[in-house]
């Protein structure tokens, strides 16, 4: 790897001149929450049930008596053995993250086609303790945005991230927001799939930070490399540029 070699003067001004950039960009990114808060909500009208590893439960009920809902699709299956690598990738990530947000009248859930049975062997597997609920019964998944009908697969028509993006599975990766108020009503308020998904993967924003940044170059597809946290072999003696 070459890179360019200087002072530590000659470094501290070519950083102070980047961290004006991150100013701009972290200045950016808060006006673009804000217009995100203030979008337009969608008040949910359909009775969704799910099925957990106690029985059904409602989409209200996942609320747990918090007013906030942030919903995790993730791809697994129903005949599947194990969820998707990339999705698993996330949830490692967002894992102990879930008692934070319930400290902000959050809860969090994770959502997959596959049958309840499978989702709590896999989570066992991962170690994982967040809820994780199976949409296999009801229209959730299609009314979200990350399942659709062989039709429309057929078609190749582009229908996932609202018509942006022509990428097609047994069901897709994304992120779905609800407000609940104090009547009970429930409102879709934010969806988010494909690239705007990672910024919600702290593994790669540590990468961004190193001189490798995601070191994807010249991989099949960007993400070849990730493997479900119990698959990674063990690094060979030797194998760092150190050893």
């Amino acid at each position: 790897m070459q890179h360019q070699i200087v002072s530590r003067e000659q470094w501290l001004a070519a950083r102070k001149a980047h961290l004006a950039h991150e100013k701009a960009f972290t200045q950016a990114r808060e006006r673009l929450a804000e217009e995100r808060r203030a979008l337009p909500w969608v008040k949910v009208d359909r009775n969704y049930v799910f099925e957990g590893p106690a029985g059904k439960v409602t989409l209200g009920e996942l609320f747990r008596g918090r007013p906030q809902l942030v919903i995790q699709h993730v791809m697994f299956a129903p005949d599947w053995d194990a969820a998707c690598k990339s999705c698993s990738f996330w949830a490692d990530g967002f894992e102990r993250m879930v008692p934070h947000l319930a400290a902000r009248d959050t809860t969090m859930v994770a959502i997959s086609l596959a049958p309840s049975e499978k989702l709590e062997a896999f989570k066992k597997r991962m170690g994982w303790t967040f809820d994780w609920v199976s949409s296999g019964d009801n229209d959730f998944n299609r009314d979200t945005g990350v399942s659709f009908t062989r039709e429309e697969i057929e078609s190749g028509v582009p229908k996932y991230n609202f018509g942006t993006t022509g990428f097609y599975g047994p069901e897709l990766p994304g992120i779905s927001v609800f407000y609940r108020n104090d009547a009970g009503e429930i409102f879709h308020t934010y969806s988010c799939f494909a690239r705007g998904l990672d910024m919600m993967n702290a593994a790669y924003q540590y990468l961004d930070l190193t001189p490798l940044g995601r070191h994807e170059d010249g991989l099949p597809y960007p993400m070849d490399w990730v493997r479900l946290r119990d698959q990674y072999e063990p690094q060979a003696k030797g194998a760092c540029c150190h050893g």
